[in-house]
């Protein structure tokens, strides 16, 4: 068995998995169900936007150089009725924000500031060609950019992409997952519980925070410690573009999911990191098929999903950073670090008006999930050694 100096760190081991998890092949989505998914390639924008010269203002549309001055109001344009002729010396258009600027025009009175007389309007100030006019193209240009490749589709990138004339978008297909929880102690909640046995909670969690990131999870199986079970669960689990097992990867007897996996043709590229919890993680590949073996402690099951199997999930759905983003806070009480390992500890975030505080929960043992449940935050201890006071400036993970 390796030392704990020949164990790989955590982002020594994230930089290996985020390598070999490939961009899935592509696919077109329509542009309003494209929310949550990552795009393949630039989305550009198939007309100018605005597409017209616009009213920034509801007022009146007319001629810098007649002002100020008394004007005739010629007619109207409104959102979706422009006006069809166009203005000479003197004249006004009413207009509404959102309507096209008519011809001959080239600034906006605002209606707050226009006098009403018996034959048109009064406008007492002068104003600079452009005001309240919002040019054609003045957001964005027919085949320029509208949403980057490699970007997650949020709401203002569906607004951003339908207002350029987007129907559908290239985005690469979800990561298909399977998950299966091993353990001849494993009961499903629900059913009553006999000597030695616990309630199977890893296949639930696992799955909810799967999906979460983007997955879709196609399958979610529990095997008890019997290698011929194992061996026909894991045959179909394998099927899919990742596989995540919870329990069976350390040293015990029954710990069997590695060796099967070899006999599947599973290619192990690290077992084992130097980080608590989740140290006996273990990851490989069949083919393009990444497998990801975690611990069976709820704790390290989570642990291990935050920081290895949701960064691979984005970087097979072609996020251009997959990477977890690591936030500054500080420590409410002092943690004791480890010569030999990097520390994730659980913590609750609180804000005051120095920034974000982290006050560790009670109970980090790596079965305690109930207990882990009252955290939102991992907050990581780097190796070495003494401690980190309170008040020290640490980095930490958003785990909701």
């Amino acid at each position: 068995m390796p030392g704990l100096e020949s164990l790989l760190t955590f982002d020594e081991a994230q930089a290996r998995v985020v390598e070999r998890a490939r961009a899935l092949p592509a696919e077109r989505v329509a542009v309003a169900a494209a929310a949550g998914r990552v795009v393949a390639e630039d989305v550009r924008a198939l007309v100018d936007l605005p597409p017209f010269a616009s009213s920034a203002m509801d007022g009146f549309a007319v001629r810098s150089d007649d002002l100020p001055g008394a004007l005739r109001v010629v007619g109207e344009s409104a959102a979706g009725s422009p006006f069809a002729g166009e203005l000479g010396p003197g004249e006004a258009v009413a207009i509404s924000t959102g309507g096209v600027v008519p011809a001959g025009s080239d600034a906006v009175a605002q209606v707050e500031i226009v006098g009403r007389t018996d034959n048109g309007i009064e406008v007492p100030e002068a104003l600079a060609a452009g005001v309240n006019v919002r040019p054609r193209g003045g957001d964005v240009r027919a085949g320029e950019v509208v949403v980057a490749r490699g970007t997650r589709v949020g709401p203002a990138h569906v607004a951003a992409a339908a207002a350029a004339g987007v129907a559908s978008l290239s985005c690469a297909r979800r990561p298909r997952v399977a998950v299966v929880a091993t353990g001849s102690e494993l009961v499903p909640p629900g059913h009553e519980l006999e000597a030695g046995q616990v309630y199977e909670a890893n296949g639930a969690m696992l799955a909810a925070a799967l999906a979460a990131a983007g997955a879709d999870v196609v399958s979610v199986e529990t095997v008890g410690d019997d290698a011929e079970a194992l061996r026909a669960v894991l045959a179909r689990a394998l099927e899919a573009d990742a596989l995540v097992t919870s329990g069976g990867v350390s040293v015990g007897e029954h710990d069997l999911v590695r060796a099967v996996e070899r006999e599947l043709g599973v290619e192990e590229v690290f077992w084992r990191i130097a980080m608590r919890p989740g140290k006996p993680l273990a990851f490989g590949m069949r083919g393009a098929t990444l497998v990801f073996g975690l611990p069976g402690n709820p704790v390290s099951a989570l642990v291990g999903c935050e920081l290895f199997v949701k960064p691979a999930l984005r970087a097979l759905q072609g996020l251009a950073d997959p990477l977890p983003v690591f936030e500054p806070g500080v420590l409410t009480e002092p943690l004791r670090r480890n010569g030999e390992r990097d520390d994730f500890v659980r913590a609750r975030t609180r804000r005051d008006e120095s920034g974000i505080l982290l006050e560790p929960v009670r109970g980090q043992q790596s079965h305690m999930i109930a207990r882990s449940s009252a955290a939102d935050a991992l907050v990581h201890v780097p190796r070495g050694n003494g401690e980190l006071a309170a008040g020290s400036p640490v980095s930490w993970l958003r785990l909701y």
